[in-house]
């Protein structure tokens, strides 16, 4: 039997975030150590911030805007924990990174020696998603681990 001592859990904060926890509580009840739920500031939303910094230098500040969104996903995370009875045996942690968020997720899995990766089917972006290849279809394409896509069935019911 293989033993899952870590899990990813992939969240952006969307309306799939929560359900992605969920499956994840769900499925590694009694059978997993350690919870990762990662959450990845896009590199997009700080190049937007960037450039705009040229041309409003008093109101777009890279700094302030990195500062303000890790606080306030901290914030946002913790109370996504706190409404699920986790047992005592699985320790949770959260990780906060900068960058593309598939390649950050690829990275996490290496660095913190991940056995499962939990990820939404869908985000913060259909559109863009639908375009260039969702984070969610990247990450089960080059997962050196085994992924579980989370879906809503509601959005994809018969």
């Amino acid at each position: 039997m293989i033993k899952i001592k870590k899990a990813l859990v992939c969240v952006d904060l969307s309306d799939y975030s929560k359900m992605t926890l969920e499956y994840a509580l769900s499925l590694t009840s009694g059978n997993v150590a350690q919870l990762i739920l990662l959450n990845v500031i896009n590199s997009r939303d700080i190049d937007a911030v960037k450039f705009a910094s040229h041309y409003y230098p008093n109101e777009a500040n890279v700094e302030l805007f990195l500062k303000g969104t890790k606080a306030d996903r901290q914030q946002r995370l913790n109370e996504m924990i706190e409404q699920y009875s986790i047992p005592e045996t699985v320790q949770v942690d959260l990780l906060l990174k900068e960058g593309n968020p598939f390649k950050e997720i690829l990275s996490t899995i290496k660095e913190e020696n991940i056995d499962l990766v939990i990820i939404g089917n869908k985000g913060r972006s259909n559109v863009v998603g639908t375009l260039l290849g969702s984070v969610a279809e990247k990450v089960l394409r080059h997962s050196p681990v085994t992924v579980i896509s989370v879906r809503d069935r509601a959005q994809f019911g018969r």
